[in-house]
């Protein structure tokens, strides 16, 4: 198999791969102990020992949904069995039973809901130790942290949409007529707003918006509700 594989190989970075996982495969078969701290990026340190563990269990959750969907779809390999016997295993759940198929969807959807409950656990943490870390950098160095928070502009490398397939698309999403069937609901509405007076047209002019942002103190930035308020 190695041969086969460095045969297919294109360049070093590949072969080195593929030298790699064969030596790794040998030393799981002899029971040799492998570091591979060597190889690990430098982002992994970082990453906490919980989250970690959480991130596998999404990634066997997600590789058991694959296979009970494949055995519910008629895939009966014997692997494919033997991981859905274990799926239901401690339960009364026989893969001979007549609702074999609802079993299956329930089970699919009881892991689909854990590993949202996961990621929603990673996505707070990640959250909480952003403010943390916002918080800590507002107090010791504000103009990283206003640096940090601005967002590269993202200009379009690709080629330009077609005109004419634009012009089509915008064409049959607009000038087709449509009857919307409004409920009478919107009779009540309309009947409570009519004695309300409509407010006045605000006017901004130019004058207005540059007294409002005439005179801001050092490091502050008026908002736009600020300034039409203040003008």
């Amino acid at each position: 198999m190695l041969v086969t594989y460095l045969e297919a190989s294109r360049d070093l970075c590949e072969t080195d791969s593929i030298l790699f996982g064969a030596a790794l495969a040998v030393c799981r078969i002899i029971g040799a102990k492998v570091s591979t701290a060597g190889r690990a990026t430098g982002h992994s340190s970082a990453i906490p020992a919980w989250r970690r563990r959480i991130e596998e269990r999404i990634a066997k959750a997600r590789a058991l949904i694959g296979r009970l969907i494949c055995f519910r779809s008629g895939n009966n390999r014997p692997r494919i069995v033997r991981t859905v016997r274990m799926a239901f295993a401690g339960t009364n759940v026989s893969l001979s039973q007549p609702d074999i198929t609802q079993k299956l969807t329930e089970r699919i959807d009881d892991l689909k809901q854990r590993i949202a409950a996961w990621g929603k656990r990673i996505r707070r943490y990640t959250e909480r130790s952003t403010r943390f870390n916002q918080n800590r950098l507002f107090q010791s160095d504000q103009k990283r942290l206003y640096e940090s928070l601005e967002r590269p502009m993202v200009s379009g490398t690709g080629p330009a949409p077609n005109q004419a397939d634009t012009v089509a698309f915008w064409r049959g999403l607009w000038s087709e007529p449509v009857n919307h069937s409004e409920g009478p609901w919107t009779e009540v509405v309309a009947s409570q707003c009519a004695g309300i007076t409509p407010m006045d047209p605000v006017i901004i002019t130019p004058d207005d918006v540059a007294e409002a942002v005439l005179g801001p103190r050092t490091g502050k930035v008026r908002g736009l509700t600020e300034c039409i308020t203040t003008g």
